[in-house]
């Protein structure tokens, strides 16, 4: 029986629909590396479509080097294309290896576990927040039999603007502000609402983790930004812009994620210019803005756009209550109608109780003057870090806040073995290549200093450094 494909709409193309559907099945295995495509004619027989859409959609797939063509042979499937069946055992290792998604490391039980980009919940004031907990059923005796709206509950947003206007000149209503369940729910309405296949979105190389799988999961082309300490290279951003016309650039401009770098003012200025000139979305995740350890980070790319060119997300989750899961996302009326329908057909809203829980603990004077005791517990355990790696000779970028090293290797380092052995050692950490778009930085790891206590790090990084020399060459080891 012959397969059809849709006429399409004005904005999908019939071969890019083949397109679609022959990438698809290559990623699925039902087309094997190296194997030989069906025919131009014999495609078109099988889709009901001309030969010359099927010769399109190859001719991309070919520019794309997700097939190469023999001569006088025909097409076949590139390697690299194909998601491969994990060989190893271990399936940590093996969705390291073959996946790169992070959500396996997490779901690790081990006693050392620096890839949980948390606060360790003992730093919080515990006692206090149970006293609020009790003060929201006393002031909303209905609140567990009532449901949010989507867009979240009006009292917490008018909270939120009056917040946001105040410390970052935001100057937004409460209808330009949506909560969601954490800063993941967030990313992934806007990549449900912006991104269709073959969009290209742009990512900061090395960037956080789920973004990738997220925007790919919607068909994305993803172009990687490399980002330094100094921030990114300007003029490369622009040419990338102007060349590939981008839907949107998702960065983390704050004590990034995993490297910790900070994008100075005067970048965030031009890249909100960059993308009002050449109509590129930049989606801006900010989840430890109020974990700096010396002056205060600049102001989010938020407060400089004047035409609705930034998409703000706001995560309260690693440092103010990691239970209740609050985010919140600021944009212009625009965007924010076609998030709020994806948030409705996901849940009815986010859940009342955690949003009037955070109301009350966050704006609290306790809980603000605590977060100056969080930035001096979290430096203490930073140095700490550094100071038990400082003998191994690797290498590392020393953030102003934050929660993560991201720590350079030895080049000879087999990756998968010492992600394996680690976790015999009940260690967990996040490997660089999770981290990358083009699954290149093998010899980076991301360690979070923020969850363990100081007696934990201590014994959980003599037992890494000791899995590390056994694996590695001695000659090598302290050299990265």
């Amino acid at each position: 029986m012959k397969k059809e494909i849709s006429s399409g709409t004005l904005s999908e193309k019939l071969f890019e629909q083949v397109y679609d559907y022959v990438l698809e099945r290559i990623r699925r295995g039902e087309w094997k590396a190296d194997e030989k495509l069906p025919s131009v004619r014999q495609l078109a027989v099988e889709l009901n479509v001309h030969r010359l859409t099927v010769f399109k959609a190859y001719q991309l797939l070919k520019q794309k080097q997700h097939v190469y063509v023999k001569d006088k042979s025909g097409y076949y499937v590139q390697s690299s294309s194909v998601l491969q069946v994990a060989r190893q055992d271990d399936p940590i290792v093996s969705a390291y290896v073959h996946k790169s998604h992070l959500s396996e490391i997490h779901q690790v039980q081990a006693a050392y576990q620096f890839s949980i980009a948390l606060l360790d919940p003992n730093l919080l004031p515990n006692l206090y927040f149970s006293e609020y907990v009790k003060k929201v059923f006393d002031l909303y005796p209905k609140v567990l039999g009532t449901y949010s709206t989507t867009q979240g509950d009006l009292e917490l947003r008018e909270a939120l603007c009056h917040y946001f206007t105040k410390h970052y000149r935001f100057f937004l209503s409460p209808s330009e502000l949506l909560i969601s369940s954490g800063s993941q729910e967030a990313i992934d309405l806007i990549a449900r609402v912006l991104i269709k296949n073959r969009d290209v979105v742009l990512l900061e190389r090395p960037t956080y983790s789920p973004a990738i799988d997220v925007f790919r999961r919607q068909g994305a082309t993803t172009i990687s930004v490399e980002i330094h300490p100094y921030g990114y290279d300007l003029e490369e951003v622009e040419r990338l812009m102007q060349q590939h016309k981008p839907r949107l650039f998702y960065l983390n401009p704050t004590f990034h994620n995993p490297t910790g770098y900070v994008v100075p003012a005067k970048q965030r200025k031009r890249l909100v210019e960059l993308a009002e000139k050449y109509h590129c979305l930049l989606v801006e995740d900010d989840p430890c803005r109020d974990i700096y350890f010396e002056e205060e980070p600049p102001l989010p790319l938020f407060s400089y756009d004047t035409a609705g060119y930034v998409i703000y997300i706001r995560s309260f989750s690693k440092y103010i209550a990691p239970g209740l899961s609050i985010a919140t996302v600021a944009c212009r009326p625009a965007c924010m109608n076609y998030l709020l329908k994806a948030k409705s057909l996901a849940d009815s809203g986010s859940p009342l109780l955690n949003q009037k829980i955070f109301l009350h603990y966050f704006f609290s004077e306790r809980m603000q003057q605590h977060l100056a005791k969080l930035r001096t517990a979290l430096a203490m355990r930073k140095e700490l870090m550094e100071a038990e790696l400082s003998g191994t000779g690797w290498e590392w970028y020393s953030p102003t806040g934050g929660f993560n090293l991201w720590i350079k290797l030895p080049v000879s380092t087999p990756m998968d073995t010492l992600l394996s052995k680690s976790i015999e050692q009940s260690i967990t950490f996040v490997p660089g290549s999770i981290c990358d778009p083009v699954r290149e930085l093998t010899t980076w790891i991301r360690m979070s200093y923020s969850f363990l206590n100081d007696q934990q790090m201590r014994e959980g990084l003599k037992r890494f450094i000791q899995v590390t020399k056994e694996i590695v060459p001695h000659d090598k080891c302290g050299s990265a």
